[in-house]
């Protein structure tokens, strides 16, 4: 159960309880289209903590508790928090939490919200955490998947673009990897998913990994393209090396299985022509707002709510 449960890793979610949030974020859902009002956590705020930029994860966070009912206080950049004073992260965390009922946070370096866990009086939920891990983008990528196609097993899945920076592949492959799917792995050699990664999964001989997009175009039935992240290279020349390596475009869309999706974490650059945005198989904008009714059946269900 996730009650008054921090999650800062997807090994934090069994797979039951990745299958009740499920059920709580189709509630949602359907009631929000309803135009229907829902106050679980009426009195309840939330912190959001970003010291990294986002858009997407923290608005979203932020929505799902005001669709819920609940407030929000937020610090959307490092200088405007007492961090740019030298304030440390344990003490920040220490004093956020007094101010709150739970934590949703992103921080650039990995492993920062297993610490901030460790110094929170409640919750908290991992918005990205440096090249480590986002369990909650992985739970509304699975959800997105699971709507589609009713289930989480029998699908040929394949990661695109990069592997060794990008944390949303690295918690989606372990979660994937729980459940009876194919799953290949597309990279440059250099942004290949870590050893680290692949070390800890439950069916290592699930996954196969390659360099080349065109065997697999007629037999996946999720693309998880993700875009080359410039802002994660010590050196640009290996940056401008690699960037243009994948893209969806018309024709690369035309080869691939009717019933097919692509995803995609965003932002994206250039690997997905926005060409493709009303192809029926473009399943990107669908994800991000499948975010909002995730992360409220997670915030209420870590909460208590009814």
């Amino acid at each position: 159960m996730l009650t008054k449960k921090s999650v800062v890793s997807i090994g934090d979610i069994s797979n039951d309880d990745i299958f009740r949030v499920f059920e709580r974020a189709s509630s949602f859902k359907q009631k929000l289209s309803k135009g229907e009002k829902i106050k679980t956590m009426d009195g309840k705020i939330m912190a959001t903590l970003f010291f990294e930029p986002s858009t997407r994860t923290r608005l979203s966070f932020e929505s799902a508790m005001h669709r819920l009912g609940g407030g929000v206080i937020s610090v959307s950049e490092p200088k405007s928090s007492s961090a740019s004073k030298g304030e440390t992260l344990a003490d920040t965390i220490r004093m956020a939490s007094s101010y709150s009922d739970i934590i949703a946070m992103r921080h650039p370096m990995e492993g920062a919200a297993r610490l901030a866990s460790e110094f929170s009086s409640v919750p908290v939920l991992n918005g990205g955490d440096g090249s480590g891990q986002h369990p909650t983008q992985t739970l509304l990528d699975l959800f997105t998947i699971w709507e589609k196609f009713k289930s989480l097993d029998d699908l040929n899945i394949s990661m695109v673009g990069d592997l060794k920076y990008g944390r949303t592949v690295h918690s989606l492959l372990r979660a994937l990897n729980r459940f009876d799917t194919t799953i290949t792995l597309i990279s440059p050699e250099s942004l290949e998913m870590p050893d680290h990664i692949l070390s800890t999964l439950d069916h290592p001989e699930k996954v196969t990994k390659g360099t080349d997009i065109n065997p697999i175009l007629e037999k996946t039935d999720v693309f998880y393209v993700t875009r080359i992240q410039k802002e994660r290279f010590v050196d640009l020349n290996d940056y401008a090396k690699v960037i243009g390596s994948y893209s969806f475009d018309p024709e690369t869309v035309s080869k691939m299985k009717k019933n097919a999706i692509i995803m995609h974490p965003l932002p994206r650059v250039d690997e997905i022509s926005p060409d493709v945005d009303r192809d029926p198989r473009a399943f990107y904008f669908k994800q991000a707002e499948n975010g909002v009714y995730v992360r409220m059946a997670l915030i209420d269900m870590i909460l208590g709510g009814a």
